[in-house]
């Protein structure tokens, strides 16, 4: 009954008394006028009935209204003792469903945890591309390209790289980052041949390493594990560089990779510098008990200038911690207008072999025209020079002339075609067999996709 109980308004109790006294006053007119004639103790008997009549109802509506009070009293009693019984009820049967000493979860915890799980994707970012390429070697010879760092293969379809990645970059609010780069295919087996612990599972791993911003002035940023040179101007994924193939610098003059611990500081907007210290030059494990020290510095003094100055030196020659290797790396880029940049970039290399010492030294320079939205030109000359003979093994001059057309096809994906000859002051390349000559010419046709989970 209490379930559909419906609270009686007493202004109801008031509207019936009204009601009845006006239907009372109409019947006691009806019967005066009836009763025309009659006497005035007959009247006054009437008079005094009616008055009587309304005296009662009076009572009867006040029994009724307290009877009223008494039942909305009753209500709210029963109300607020069944919303006790349920709530007893509700926390006993959660705690019967609660294995005991489990804490129970709280529905605003989850909330917020799987907030952090989303932001966590949010902010790390996915990435990847694949990149193959057709080449054609005039020289026609029966091995690969000599002095050629990737599109070694002629007349054939090959592929160059395909890598996969995750990166969360450390910021002020969450300190802590981390970046692992995947490879596959042949660039990566030729990154890692001269690995000292082997191929292995190395080579799958371009880069691996975990990240923190100490809140030292603007945040000073410490990486900790496997990560590509601060060397060169050029880098190992195609897409990131300006022509298909590698340079003779590239290939030539620098290391890949590093393993051990590196620092990077920003004081300003124009400046930052960093500096590493590792195994050594393409070492994830070490050939030697010496470590390898690196130091960099990089300059921008308006939006058109960047450049940037890199120094390391260490052993890096197997069971010989006394020779050490030092090498000097500066390239410099310049913005001419939004369509046209111009990029520099010199080595200087040297070493001991057998108690001597030996150099090596190259220049390149680069240009890129982005003609429009979907096009862009980019010529590239170079000059290498190994006297000693350390890093071509022939002592001898190299040079290369390369220039590349790059097509944006649809969103990442894009081809390169590419012209390159390179030449010698010695027979040094192969041509139909065992023939050394002083050149050799390629074209080549590059086609690569990338994608970021950014839209970059």
């Amino acid at each position: 009954m209490i379930s559909v109980y419906k609270k009686i308004p007493r202004s109801l109790c008031w509207a019936t008394l009204f009601g009845l006294m006006l239907l009372q006053c109409v019947t006691d007119k009806a019967l005066a006028e009836q009763a025309a004639g009659g006497g005035a103790v007959t009247a006054a008997a009437e008079t005094n009935d009616s008055d009587a009549s309304i005296q009662e109802l009076l009572a009867t509506i006040q029994q009724l209204e307290a009877r009223v009070e008494e039942l909305e009293a009753n209500h709210e009693k029963s109300v607020s003792t069944s919303a006790a019984e349920g709530s007893s009820a509700s926390q006993a049967g959660s705690a019967s469903a609660v294995p005991a000493g489990t804490a129970q979860q709280d529905p605003k915890s989850n909330h917020n945890g799987n907030n952090g799980f989303l932001a966590f994707f949010r902010s790390t970012e996915l990435f990847g591309f694949v990149d193959g390429y057709y080449g054609y070697n005039f020289n026609q010879p029966t091995g690969d390209a000599l002095l050629r760092n990737f599109d070694t293969k002629h007349n054939q379809f090959s592929l160059n790289l395909a890598e996969i990645g995750l990166e969360k970059k450390p910021t002020p609010e969450q300190r802590l980052g981390f970046r692992l780069d995947l490879d596959f295919g042949p660039a990566t087996e030729m990154v890692h041949s001269l690995e000292p612990g082997g191929l292995g599972v190395y080579r799958n791993f371009q880069q691996g390493y975990l990240s923190y911003l100490a809140p030292v002035g603007k945040g000073l940023q410490i990486d900790v594990g496997k990560f590509v040179t601060q060397h060169g101007a050029e880098v190992i994924e195609t897409k990131d560089n300006w022509n298909y193939s590698r340079s003779l610098l590239f290939a030539l003059a620098i290391p890949y990779y590093h393993m051990g611990a590196r620092i990077g500081y920003s004081p300003n907007d124009r400046a930052s510098m960093g500096m590493f210290f590792s195994n050594g030059w393409n070492n994830v494990v070490d050939n030697n008990e010496r470590k390898t020290f690196g130091f960099q510095i990089v300059l921008k003094p308006n939006a058109k200038w960047s450049i940037i100055h890199n120094y390391m030196l260490g052993p890096e020659q197997a069971k010989d911690n006394d020779d050490w290797r030092h090498l000097w790396d500066t390239t410099v880029t310049y913005s001419v207008s939004p369509k046209l940049s111009l990029m520099g970039n010199y080595d200087y290399g040297m070493d001991r072999s057998s108690g001597s010492r030996v150099h090596w030294q190259g220049f390149a320079g680069y240009a890129r025209y982005q003609v429009n939205k979907v096009w862009a030109l980019s010529p590239r000359f170079e000059w290498f020079d190994d006297p000693d003979g350390f890093t071509t093994g022939v002592r001898q001059g190299v040079k290369e002339l390369t220039i590349t057309s790059e097509q944006k096809i649809n969103g990442g994906l894009l081809t390169r075609f590419e012209y390159r000859r390179d030449f010698s002051d010695q027979g040094f390349f192969q041509k139909s067999g065992d023939r050394l000559v002083k050149a050799q010419s390629t074209l080549t046709f590059g086609i690569l996709y990338a994608f970021s989970s950014k839209g970059e």
